[in-house]
């Protein structure tokens, strides 16, 4: 088995959080409990949504592209996924946190990126990579 990220957070109403992750970012759902919580297969990762009331504070955080919201987690997708994660978005008629924006322009870092909130309010990275296989290259 590989190494699987795996990540529980609160999704207030589930019901209605679970059509986000399913319709608007296309995962499929895995093993859970009605009503409770239920894992999704967040791109060969384990998310499990739990029904709650609360939601996580969050606070803006400077980076080289503006302040950007903390606590948030996200993906790497292949530019094709990303494209069509950004269609679903727009059919859907969702708002981003931060619009798609180009970092590290000319730089082997290069990459694509938005921000956008499921309905409990988690804030999500999706981004694509120019050149995935030099994420964790220090040269």
């Amino acid at each position: 088995m590989s190494a699987i990220v795996h990540l529980a957070i609160p999704a207030g109403d589930l019901d209605r959080t679970v059509k986000f992750y399913t319709d608007v970012l296309g995962c499929t759902l895995g093993n859970g409990e009605a009503g409770r919580w239920v894992d999704v297969d967040f791109w060969g990762n384990e998310l499990t949504l739990h029904q709650s009331e609360e939601r996580l504070p969050t606070v803006r955080h400077d980076v080289d592209m503006g302040a950007v919201l903390v606590p948030h987690f996200g993906i790497h997708l292949s530019q094709d996924d990303f494209d069509a994660v950004k269609d679903r978005i727009a059919e859907a008629g969702l708002n981003y946190i931060d619009e798609p924006y180009r970092r590290f322009e000319g730089d082997k870092y290069e990459q694509e990126t938005f921000f956008i909130a499921d309905p409990n309010q988690n804030v999500l990275e999706i981004k694509s990579m120019v050149n995935p296989h030099v994420l964790f290259d220090k040269d």
